[in-house]
């Protein structure tokens, strides 16, 4: 057959309508280039417009590597070539589909249909973590990608080891008629206008921005998303435009970033990594150059832009970001979803702000944005107005390659509506274990799962849809009622660990799918801490409509009883906050690490907690919880000197009260400490006393302290104390008058722990003082 043919026709009927199309040569590696050499010769597609995506560079066009796909998001292409012979990685075929402009191919490179489900590649040999091996990573996530290529309008396939033509992948659209670059309906289908009449649309009158913005927007849906940016020229004003990939939302912050600029305005532009960001300051740099409004000097390729009357656009990392956020003059936030609620709710110390939002990103999602950040946002002082973008840019609503992909890859799951589990109780609900097949099987389930666990993190990926499917280390547990998900964990089998394993993980090896045991052995330096058997909670979501009922308690109680006495330990791993922390320690949970290093993009230190099930996961438990309690004042006056004081109470509250470090003072010691409660002492002499005490009371809890300390007390005694922050900044920081009175306060807190802790030394102190107050 003319395969060459064939694909001039699907780009034809692709350009027509404004749409893509895909074609797949399946068969042999070797021939399969053959055919795309004759296919890439017949399309009148400049070099410039081809990438290949594969192991090898054996095109004359531009070569990437499935891992450097990301670097590809913010362009355009017209033909993708995707080699998938050595082996696929979900997350590059995701970004990769939003790359394609309208008009053109994405073309994959793949084995046998019927033998790609069982070949076996490097992404599957990450799946195959000790003790499992390859043969036990499983090919359900092809199996389930080949049967949708098969059912999906608008993809070719061809076998080119028979020279076959299995499905044209033509859909026959009827025809539309396209006028000055607008598609008129003639069916049912929502078609795309490239270019609207500029009288038609220019309000002047109501419009502040400049008018070179509003011409450059490519569709209506931009140009409303741009005025409702304008909103930010006033204080106190918030705006969240929320897009599927390829609406245009990028596209909207940088033109408005370009508008602020030219008008005097720092503006500071953040997102997860600089990649994200690059189109919004392409599009700013278009601007702010036709307007002549660009300093020669800016850096254009770079993170910082210049205008001729004073004004910047630059881009700062989310840490960074929030350290600027009250100073910018307004903050402009680029993939909001990607980033953590503590991120998202530090932000909004800025007084202009923007977040822009994907609903379903090619190269994953997060909810916490619109599921948990959205009510805080309301509640904050300033002004919210939001706007979804719902018209593509890049090709015409319905396109089929993005149908396809949304399907294959789950973008658009959804948790059950909440109606149908609006009864669900820790009484109701069906405990079960989620079989992978079973998920396979039932597209319903499979959709209500990855739907929930995407509520569960701030970015869900679609490399995380072939693990739920094949790795053998993972398992799927979830809670019932009448069939629909309400809640639901993803696990890991972790440690059982060879001595080679464990050896090779204390000099430095990795271990994958080990997580906890890699960190208790090479940070905390136990090489032991591999040889017990765990299983680790991944993830844990419970329906937004039923949170606070006890679900996400009941589930890991459910666990617990099914695990117990057949692995040592269950733990879990996220970035600490104090809800987190307080979750997991009532669910009987102890915390045992916590991370030297923020994330770049949660914004947050790491907690480790684990719960024993054995005598070993005791003896894991034990030596571990009591050596972080004895390093932990150690680290918080170090790397851990900004961790927020709320999280320390949370944290030294769960790792145990029998962890608590032995308090060792002399007399002398006693009567400095308490001479500084009661008296003229002063901490400065001899902080390491105070900081003795002080920890021994928040992990040791004992009753009579309860209600002795209120939460201000405790943040004073953290940032002072544990963390060595100046009488400035802690003054500053907890809003004391002066630092003066910050001492004063100092003193109080500290007098319940003298009360309870202190020995003769130091009560007769306390009385001696005590009685000259009552001379007076």
């Amino acid at each position: 057959m003319n395969v060459a043919a064939h694909a001039r026709a699907l780009r034809e009927e692709a350009a027509s309508v404004d749409e893509r199309r895909g074609l797949v040569l399946a068969g042999d590696r070797e021939r399969g280039y053959e055919v795309l050499a004759t296919v890439l010769e017949s399309l009148d597609v400049p070099i410039s417009q081809t990438t290949l995506v594969g192991p090898e560079d054996r095109l004359r066009c531009e070569h990437r590597t499935q891992s450097e796909a990301g670097a590809l998001l913010g362009t355009t292409r017209e033909v993708v070539v995707l080699d998938a012979h050595d082996t696929l990685e979900p997350n590059a075929l995701g970004k990769l589909v939003g790359t394609i402009d309208a008009g053109g191919l994405l073309i994959l490179l793949t084995p046998s249909l019927e033998e790609w489900p069982d070949e076996r590649g490097s992404f599957e040999r990450s799946m195959a973590v000790p003790p499992f091996e390859l043969e036990d990573v499983t090919g359900r996530f092809r199996a389930r990608l080949v049967e949708t290529l098969r059912v999906h309008r608008g993809i070719a396939i061809v076998d080119v080891d028979d020279d076959r033509l299995e499905d044209d992948g033509l859909t026959h659209p009827a025809p539309r008629l396209v006028y000055r670059g607008e598609q008129v309906q003639t069916n049912d289908v929502v078609a795309r206008a490239d270019v609207v009449d500029a009288e038609a649309h220019d309000d002047r009158r109501t419009r502040h921005f400049l008018q070179d913005a509003y011409d450059a927007c490519y569709t209506d849906d931009q140009r409303t998303a741009l005025e409702t940016l304008e909103r930010l020229r006033s204080p106190k004003n918030a705006v969240v435009l929320e897009a599927d990939r390829g609406r245009g939302k990028s596209s909207a912050i940088g033109l408005a970033a370009g508008c602020f600029a030219a008008a005097g305005d720092h503006v500071l532009v953040t997102a997860p990594a600089w990649a994200n960001a690059a189109e919004a300051f392409a599009r700013a740099s278009e601007l702010l150059e036709g307007c002549g409004d660009l300093e020669g000097g800016s850096d254009r390729n770079g993170r910082r832009l210049r205008t001729v009357d004073g004004g910047t656009i630059e881009y700062a990392p989310p840490l960074e970001a929030v350290s600027r956020a009250e100073t910018a003059d307004v903050v402009l936030v680029d993939e909001a979803a990607a980033l953590s609620v503590t991120v998202l709710e530090s932000l909004l110390a800025a007084d202009r702000i923007a977040f822009a939002t994907t609903i379903h990103g090619y190269e994953g999602a997060g909810r916490g944005f619109s599921v948990r950040f959205r009510d805080r946002l309301e509640a904050s002082d300033h002004d919210v107005s939001e706007y979804v973008l719902q018209e593509p840019i890049r090709y015409a609503a319905g396109d089929p390659l993005e149908v396809w992909s949304f399907r294959a890859m789950l973008l658009d799951a959804s948790p059950p509506v909440a109606p149908l589990i609006e009864d669900a109780t820790p009484e109701s609900v069906e405990y079960r274990r989620l079989e992978p097949d079973a998920l396979l099987e039932d597209e319903s389930l499979l959709r209500e799962v990855v739907g929930l666990l995407v509520l569960a993190h701030y970015r869900t990926e679609p490399n995380d849809l072939a693990r739920l499917l094949d790795a053998p280390n993972l398992e799927t547990r979830a809670l019932l009622q009448d069939s629909h998900v309400v809640s639901v964990t993803l696990l890991a089998r972790e440690g059982n660990l060879s001595e080679a394993d464990r050896a090779r993980m204390y000099e430095g090896g990795r271990i994958r799918g080990n997580m906890i045991p890699d960190i208790l052995t090479s940070h905390v330096r136990d090489e032991s801490a591999g040889e017990a058997s765990g299983i680790r909670v991944v993830r844990i979501a419970t329906h937004h409509a039923r949170r606070e009922r006890g679900l996400g308690s009941h589930l890991l109680e459910r666990i617990r009883e099914e695990f117990d006495g057949a692995v040592d330990w269950l733990g879990t791993g996220f970035g600490a906050t104090p809800d987190l922390v307080s979750f997991w320690r009532a669910n009987g949970y102890r915390t045992i690490h916590l991370s030297t290093t923020r994330n770049d993009t949660s914004g947050e230190y790491s907690a480790i907690m684990i719960t024993p099930l054995s005598e070993a996961g005791e003896a894991l438990l034990e030596r571990h919880a009591t050596r972080f309690a004895r390093r932990l004042p150690r680290v918080l006056s170090d790397t851990l000197h900004d961790l927020d004081p709320d999280v320390v109470r949370a944290v030294t509250r769960s790792i145990g009260t029998e962890y608590a470090p032995p308090l060792e003072l002399s007399s002398h010691e006693w009567r400095v400490v308490a001479g500084a409660a009661y008296g003229p002492g002063l901490y400065d002499v001899d902080p390491g006393p105070f900081r003795r005490l002080v920890i021994s009371a928040l992990i040791g809890r004992p009753p009579e302290l309860a209600d002795a300390l209120t939460t201000r007390q405790v943040q004073l005694l953290v940032r002072r104390v544990l963390q060595a922050h100046t009488w400035d900044d802690v003054a500053a920081d907890l809003e004391f008058h002066s630092p003066r009175q910050c001492m004063r306060a100092f003193g109080s807190a500290l007098q319940p722990l003298v009360d309870h802790y202190g020995t003769a030394a130091a009560q007769a102190v306390r009385e001696r003082f005590l009685d000259d107050e009552s001379c007076e």
